[in-house]
Formats: C-alpha cells, sequence, structure tokens
C-alpha cells in the first residue's frame, strides 16, 4: 500500500480531527497513512523520509503557529541548515485560521514558507481554510483533491509521467527566477499577510478558490435563505436533493460507569501542560455604569503565595467550568443524572477501526461524570460534522434523522452554516431540537473537545501591585435563537460574574473582600507560555497604544509599570507615551478615567486621545471623532514621525475583527501619505515594523 508521512500541528484539536479524518480516508483510497504529532519529533525524520508529506497546521494567537508546533519550528529555522536539505521532499500543505485576523493562516504560511526555503517543494496546493466563513468550504474539497494528487505524485515518481514531472521543475525554476535576498524573505511573507487584511482580495481569493474546488468536489451547494427553514426543517430544494453523506465516523472508546466513594474534586483534577495556581480574589470593581452597553469588571488576584510571576502586557489563563445550569440539563437529557457522581473509566475498543486510536488525555481516569462534564469538555462547541454524522445513528425519528444528514451533507453547507456555525448551536441544543437523538455517552466523549482555559490580559504592574495581578472583562451576553430564544452569557465571563459577586463594589474605593470575616472566593489561573507584548527594552523610544475597550487593559499596566520606573529613576530618559482609547460614551463606560487622567497629569502619558462613538455633538460644536483610527489620522504627523524616524513601537489591543483591521489599513494609509510612497511600498514599512517587533498586536474576535 502507498505509504505518506501525516503530521499535524494544532492548538485546540481542529488540526489534529482534520488529520485523523484524513488517516480515516486514506485506506479507501489506497494509501497508509504515518500519522504523527508535529511535536512527535522522535517518530519521523524529514532529512530521511521518502514519501510524500501532509501537513495539517493551525494558527494561535494573533498569527503564530500552535504550541505543539515550537519545537519543529526551531529545528527548521536553524540558519546552518543548508538550502538543498530538504530538497527530496514533497509536500502537501492544509493551513487553518480566521480571516478576521490580520496574519490569516500564518502558522502554515510560516512552516510552508521554510520548507520551500530549504528545498521541498509541493506536490499538492497549499489550502488556507478560513473558520470566519466556515472551514469545512475549504478543508473538505482539499481532502477530496488530496487523493488524485497523491496518486499522480506516485505515478510520477514511478517514471510514468516524467514528462509531466520534468514540466513542473522546468515551471518551479521559471517561477523562482531573481530569489529574493534571504533577509527580505520574511518582510515579503509579512507584506503579503498585511495585503491579506484587505477585504475585497480576501473575498474574491475566496470565491475563486470555493470555485474551482467546488467543481472538483461535484457537490453541489444548496442556497437556503428561506424564512420557513430553521435548525429542524429545510426548504423543499435540499429536503429533495439527493445527499452526499460522510461516512460514520469508527467508534473507538469504551465507556464504564462505576460507584465510586465520594471524594472531593477540584480544578486541580484538569489536565495542563502549564502549572496551575489556585489564588484568592482580593478585589472587584464594577467600572461602567449600569446603564452602559457592556458591563466590564476588574478583578484583583492575590498572587502573594505563589510564584506566579508576570510582566505588563503579559497575558494568562483562567481555567473556567461549564455553567452548571447547562451540565445537569445535558446530564438529564442523556438521562444519565442519577449516575452522576459514578466515575468514568475508558479504554480503547478491542476491535476498532480508528487507526491510531488513542485516549481523549484531557478525560482524566476515575473521574466522576459531572466532574468531566463540567471541567474537561467543551459542551458548547459548535459540534463539527462528524460529530452530527455520529448523531444520525443514534436518531429514531426518520424526519429528524433526514435533517441531521442533510446538515452534515455537502448539500447541506450553508443551512449547517446559518443554523449551527452562525447560530453557536452546542450539543444539548442539537439534543433539544432533535428529540428522538438519543447518543450514547460514548459518542460525546469521542467528539466534544477539550474545554479550553481562557486568556486575558494583565492589567496591572507588579511594581506598582505587588503581590497583586488584575485583569478586566466584559461580561459576555448573547441571544441563542436554535430552537427557542435564550439570553446567554459567555462561558467564562458569565461564571466569573458570578464568583465575583459576594466581593462585586461599583467603585474602586473599598473591596468587601478587605476585612471581610467570609473567606474570599479563588479561582484557578495558569501562565500563557507565548507572551510577546511587553514594552520596549529601551525605555527612551517612544511608545504608541491603541486600546478601545477592554484593549486598554495591558496598556494600564503599562502605565503602571512606566510610572514606578520614572520614580526610581528621577534622572532617566523615558520616550512618549501617547494612548488611543475609545469607547461608546463618556459618562457610561470610559474606562480607568481617573487613573488615565493622573497619569496624564504627572506626564507619565504624554498624549491621551480619546474617542466616543455613540455620543452625539453637544451645541454647536464639531462632532466628535467617534473611531481610535479617526484619532490616529488626526495626528498622522506625529504618528508617522514616532514610528519612521525616531524608532517608536505600536500596540494595539483588542477586537481583530474591526478595530484592528481598521488601524493597520490607517497606518498603511499614514505611512503612503508622510513618506510620499505608494501603497506597497508603504505595506512593506508596516511589515518591516513588524518583523522588528515595533509594531505589536494583542487582539482577538
Amino acid at each position: 500500500m502507498r505509504r505518506f508521512l501525516l503530521l499535524y500541528a494544532t492548538q485546540k484539536g481542529q488540526a489534529k480531527a482534520i488529520a485523523e479524518e484524513i488517516c480515516e480516508k486514506a485506506f479507501a483510497h489506497g494509501f497508509s497513512a504515518d500519522l504523527h504529532c508535529i511535536s512527535e519529533s522522535d517518530k519521523y525524520d524529514l532529512k530521511t523520509e521518502t514519501a510524500p508529506l501532509v501537513v495539517v497546521v493551525s494558527t494561535t494567537g494573533t498569527g503564530d503557529p500552535p504550541d505543539t508546533a515550537r519545537k519543529f519550528l526551531k529545528a527548521i529555522q536553524d540558519k546552518a541548515l543548508p538550502g538543498d536539505f530538504l530538497a527530496h521532499l514533497r509536500y502537501g500543505l492544509l493551513g487553518l485560521g480566521d480571516s478576521e485576523y490580520t496574519y490569516f493562516c500564518n502558522g502554515g504560511k510560516i512552516i510552508d514558507k521554510r520548507l520551500q526555503e530549504l528545498g521541498a517543494r509541493h506536490f499538492y496546493d497549499t489550502g488556507h481554510a478560513d473558520d470566519c466563513v466556515g472551514l469545512e468550504l475549504v478543508v473538505e474539497p482539499w481532502v477530496d483533491g488530496l487523493w488524485a494528487a497523491l496518486t499522480k505524485h506516485f505515478t510520477s515518481s514511478r517514471g510514468k509521467a516524467e514528462r509531466i514531472g520534468a514540466l513542473r521543475v522546468a515551471l518551479d525554476a521559471s517561477q523562482r527566477m531573481d530569489p529574493l535576498k534571504p533577509e527580505l524573505l520574511h518582510i515579503e511573507s509579512q507584506v503579503e499577510l498585511l495585503r491579506l487584511g484587505d477585504p475585497r482580495r480576501r473575498d474574491s481569493e475566496a470565491r475563486g478558490q470555493n470555485a474551482v474546488d467546488g467543481g472538483r468536489s461535484g457537490a453541489p451547494v444548496v442556497e437556503s435563505e428561506s424564512k420557513s427553514s430553521s435548525l429542524t426543517r429545510s426548504e423543499p430544494l435540499l429536503s429533495q436533493a439527493a445527499l452526499s453523506i460522510p461516512a460514520a465516523p469508527p467508534e473507538y472508546l469504551h465507556v464504564r460507569l462505576q460507584e465510586c466513594p465520594g471524594q472531593e474534586e477540584s480544578q486541580a483534577s484538569v489536565t495542563s501542560v502549564d502549572p496551575i495556581f489556585q489564588v484568592p480574589i482580593s478585589k472587584a470593581v464594577q467600572l461602567t455604569t449600569n446603564d452602559a452597553v457592556k458591563t466590564t469588571l476588574l478583578v484583583e488576584l492575590d498572587i502573594s503565595k505563589t510564584d506566579f510571576s508576570y510582566q505588563p502586557g503579559d497575558a494568562f489563563n483562567v481555567i473556567c467550568p461549564n455553567s452548571d445550569s447547562e451540565v445537569q440539563n445535558l446530564l438529564q437529557r442523556l438521562q444519565l443524572t442519577d449516575r452522576r457522581e459514578h466515575c468514568v473509566h475508558l479504554k480503547i475498543k478491542e476491535d476498532t477501526k480508528k487507526k491510531g486510536a488513542a485516549l481523549p488525555p484531557h478525560i482524566p481516569d476515575g473521574r466522576s461524570l459531572q466532574f468531566i462534564l463540567t471541567w474537561c469538555l467543551e459542551i458548547r462547541a459548535v459540534p463539527k460534522k462528524a460529530l452530527l454524522r455520529a448523531l444520525v445513528d443514534h436518531t429514531s425519528d426518520g424526519q429528524e434523522k433526514r435533517r441531521l444528514q442533510e446538515l452534515c451533507s455537502r448539500e447541506g453547507a450553508a443551512d449547517y452554516n446559518r443554523f449551527v456555525r452562525d447560530e453557536r448551536a452546542g450539543l444539548l441544543d442539537l439534543l433539544l431540537a432533535f428529540p428522538s437523538c438519543r447518543p450514547p455517552l460514548r459518542l460525546l466523549l469521542e467528539h466534544l473537545p477539550k474545554l479550553q482555559p481562557r486568556p486575558y490580559s494583565c492589567a496591572s504592574s507588579n511594581l506598582s501591585h505587588p503581590g497583586k495581578l488584575r485583569f478586566i472583562f466584559n461580561i459576555v451576553e448573547f441571544l441563542s435563537h436554535t430552537t427557542k430564544e435564550v439570553l446567554r452569557k459567555g462561558v467564562c465571563t458569565g461564571w466569573l460574574a458570578a464568583v465575583v459577586a459576594p466581593v462585586l463594589r461599583p467603585d474602586m474605593r473599598v473591596s468587601r473582600a478587605e476585612g471581610g470575616k467570609a473567606p474570599a472566593p479563588e479561582i484557578s489561573i495558569s501562565p500563557r507560555t507565548t507572551n510577546f507584548f511587553h514594552l520596549p527594552s529601551d525605555s527612551s523610544a517612544p511608545v504608541i497604544m491603541v486600546g478601545p475597550g477592554t484593549g486598554i487593559a495591558p496598556f494600564i499596566g503599562f502605565l503602571q509599570h512606566r510610572e514606578k520606573l520614572q520614580e526610581q529613576h528621577p534622572d532617566g530618559h523615558f520616550g512618549a507615551m501617547w494612548l488611543f482609547f475609545g469607547c461608546r460614551h463618556k459618562d457610561r463606560d470610559y474606562l480607568f478615567r481617573e487613573e488615565l487622567r493622573r497619569f496624564h497629569q504627572r506626564g507619565v502619558l504624554t498624549h491621551l486621545k480619546v474617542s466616543f462613538s455613540r455620543d452625539a455633538p453637544v451645541g454647536e460644536e464639531e462632532a466628535p471623532v467617534k473611531y481610535v483610527q479617526d484619532n490616529i489620522r488626526l495626528h498622522s504627523e506625529q504618528v508617522a514621525r514616532l514610528l519612521l524616524h525616531e524608532r517608536g513601537c505600536i500596540y494595539v489591543c483588542g477586537d481583530a475583527k474591526n478595530m484592528a483591521k481598521d488601524v493597520s489599513d490607517t497606518l498603511v494609509e499614514i505611512i503612503s501619505k508622510q513618506a510620499g510612497v505608494e501603497k506597497l511600498e508603504a505595506l512593506k514599512m508596516l511589515a518591516t515594523l513588524k518583523e522588528e517587533k515595533r509594531y505589536l498586536q494583542d487582539i482577538w474576535s
């Protein structure tokens, strides 16, 4: 059987799930996939690998490769490696990303580019799947086309297509005329990534790729815009269509529920590669007024009795549970309420057809069912099509079974996006919508991903608040329309709001946790391993901070830190600090208003520029500046001078979907105008700033 090496680099399990799907399908197409996590370098060797390589790579943070790829990247980025180190290797790569972030699919692009630099060549075009519109729009046709590409590769390697191979080599050679100087390779790649921030380019690019891939797959997507269609009901065009339904995913877990003696279970049982610290909450303050659109809370943690350390700009993880009411509803729906305290024991089914089946590492053995559903599984995760397909086989009602088949089929892709993905429907929503569906516990444990900790930016400096760690967050609220309209809160922010409620104060003066008799509530945190958002090592370098809303968090830490440094070194030379902050209303959600005013009065913050997007002009005054990018544009000469002539640094923190892109576009516009260069040259200059770590982003969707 024809063998290929299949590697995945995953952060939250998406890339792994796709790689496992490729592995499962390989056999039916006459191939054998040798599947490994990219971190398992002892199980493969690219230097001596003769088989074709297939890589699935996710992207994390603002454009970083996943943590599991760190060791691999360090190895291939060794500057001592010759340019033909991997000249024997032929590969295909599938990158996963989210176009709401400027550096779309950057994890895959970094690996792809480096493999090319070391002489490796594609046997199959790279795919870039976008979680913003649905990964499956690219993943499914890319996987479908993989088998023909592998077949062509093996045929060519046996000498049956030498002319085609020669033409391809010639074409590759012609495309590699005038190679870039090594020092420009990273800059050019960053320019291309910045250009991907242009929505017009990305939309046309996605349409072009999907049109070609759609032709290859041969399964038409049935668009459903009818108001009569819903999660449980399709319109006639789809309900009468022949469906291309994926094969059922193989079962691989055997689950045993056993009565066990009562034992105390804590978050310490949650599996984590990073150390976990249980710390008390020393303060909780509401920063917004009660009539603000969003409620923002500040929480202070006492880390004085731990060895947890941080720098201003760092982020950390909060380990949070699922909603207790949702866990109880799920147990009730599974008819397992009376067994919720039973211990769960797993083993691999002896007759499983799943290749490389392994026990889920995020499910600890011997813990209660309630603990696992509460602390280990992301029960709110949007179900992948593989889970929908598995649910089909446990649904007795004919109409419900047909609808689940539609939602996991090629033809029902539009309905899947509209009613499952876009509505953020979870497993519990599906089980309530399809009452005849009775899945076994095994199915949930096989398909639900790990409950991920939630990252938050540090909003303090340990110089200003020794032994304390502060962070801020909005209480996320959204309407779910899956079966009936329900107001839901974010998994972590809703839980945190409930935890801090006993000590919550409406102002910064007093906290009930101080001097009170009741013990302070505690939460579990862990450090983030990829922190990069730090003040420049040269304190004389100018700093521009852009942080609307809760994006201001790391900059409060920056300013507290700078204030203490200036007190400690009164004769020191400190660069200018600009802050562009924005919120909806001056009197409702102007976060840290008094603290920022004090920083400004003391000269720590040299320029404070605030915009209010929802406040109307008063009397005859001019319309106020609405957004941070508008304020940046108003001060374009100063911004350009600081960045281009005074080696300043610019930091952007907050919303990736709109703000970060708008700020990036504004910077390109400013550089183009102030430096008198074309847009492409301005893009290169901005990319250079990023390469030099002088343009840093900490953004989220």
